[in-house]
């Protein structure tokens, strides 16, 4: 999918679309002015059904990252860290910036018979976000006990939200980060 669908699509799961120009204007502003923290979210709920698809989208005033996962609202850890840690082996994984989010989605990458579900080209940059303004590198940490990890280089330690969607029989959980302060 073009950058200009993911971007779309993500777009429209967040909100209605807004009815005139000077309302899609007082709209961003006041996203841009919403006061989001630093500090680390979750939501402890573990489901069965997996994890199928990473893919994100630039917007006004924040980037976006989106984990589509089959079946209800999964739940999460997002984090600053120090350093991004890889699950079951301990080791630690470089990724670009100036912070470092861990995602954490308490869903497996893998369906019942332990086939994966969500498989990268490539892991080190399972999503594309070169030209972000503030996503500098996404990237695929696997799955382990039934969670999957993403390691996040962000360009610095800025504001961010997370929240789940449902409709059917999928879920998203969204995590925006904000492109300033």
């Amino acid at each position: 999918m073009s950058a200009t669908g993911l971007i779309g699509a993500a777009t429209a799961t967040a909100a209605p679309a807004p009815a005139s120009a000077s309302t899609a204007t007082s709209s961003a502003a006041t996203v841009c002015e919403q006061v989001w923290g630093s500090l680390p979210k979750s939501r402890s709920t573990m489901v069965a059904g997996p994890m199928t698809n990473i893919r994100s989208g630039r917007h006004t005033c924040y980037d976006r990252l989106v984990v589509d996962v089959r079946g209800p609202a999964a739940g999460y850890r997002v984090a600053y860290v120090s350093q991004i840690i890889q699950d079951g082996s301990g080791a630690v994984v470089p990724v670009r910036g100036g912070a470092k989010l861990q995602i954490t989605i308490n869903a497996p990458a893998y369906n019942d018979a332990g086939e994966a579900t969500y498989q990268p080209a490539n892991p080190r940059e399972a999503v594309n976000v070169s030209g972000y303004q503030t996503l500098r590198q996404v990237r695929w940490l696997g799955s382990f006990e039934g969670a999957s990890g993403i390691g996040v280089g962000v360009r610095a330690r800025l504001p961010f939200r997370v929240f789940t969607l449902t409709d059917g029989g999928t879920s998203r959980v969204v995590i925006d980060v904000k492109h300033t302060w």
